[in-house]
Formats: structure tokens, C-alpha cells, sequence
């Protein structure tokens, strides 16, 4: 079980990693460049927020990989925070990045594709 979850942080690690190859812009901080551009390829032509699709494949099997299965109660809130976050990141970026609003209509999904 503990190889298995670590091989999924990996890939998770690894999305994050495409995820800033492709847009230099991505940062922990919710702003707004001057010279910034919507991404609109790639990772980011499946979903607006890629990154926390990473995250989310990253944090929610740590505690299976260090062993702790209560760890898994207070992850169970990440996507709830996250679900937040990125509402709160798209009413930042509608109103300060140009073309987010029609990217927000042609790349539908924020999250998980199909879904949300």
C-alpha cells in the first residue's frame, strides 16, 4: 500500500512539474501580471486549474504512504479548501487577466473533466 501511494505522489509531483513548464505564471499567490497571458494548451486545455489537480493526486495518498490512516481525516478537507481557493483564484483572475473569461467558456472544467 505504501509503494502503491508513494508511485501516486509521484505522478503527482510530476503534474505539477508539467504544470509550471507550461505556465511560468503558475505561483502559490493569487495575482496578476502585467505582461501575463491565459495558458490555454496543454494540461490547461483539459482544466482551468491543473496544478490543484496535481496537488490533490499528491497530498490526499500521503498518509497511506507514511503508514497513517488517520492522517486521512484531516486530508479529507483539502478539496474542500481547494474548492474555495479556486473559486476565490477565477473571480481574480475574470476581473484582472484579460481573455480568462473565454477561456473560463472554452475550457469548461475547473477541476475534474466532465465533472466540475
Amino acid at each position: 500500500m505504501c509503494i502503491s501511494a508513494d508511485i501516486v505522489i509521484l505522478l503527482g509531483y510530476l503534474s505539477i512539474f508539467f504544470v509550471f513548464r507550461q505556465n511560468s505564471y503558475a505561483s502559490r499567490i493569487i495575482e496578476v501580471d502585467e505582461e501575463q497571458k491565459v495558458i490555454s494548451t496543454g494540461l490547461y486545455g483539459i482544466v482551468r486549474h491543473p496544478m490543484y489537480v496535481g496537488v490533490l493526486i499528491m497530498f490526499i495518498p500521503t498518509p497511506l504512504a507514511l503508514g497513517s490512516y488517520w492522517g486521512l481525516i484531516p486530508f479529507a478537507l483539502l478539496p474542500l479548501s481547494l474548492t474555495l481557493r479556486i473559486l476565490n483564484e477565477e473571480k481574480v483572475l475574470s476581473e484582472n487577466l484579460k481573455g480568462y473569461k473565454e477561456y473560463c467558456q472554452k475550457t469548461r472544467y475547473r477541476l475534474i473533466p466532465f465533472l466540475w
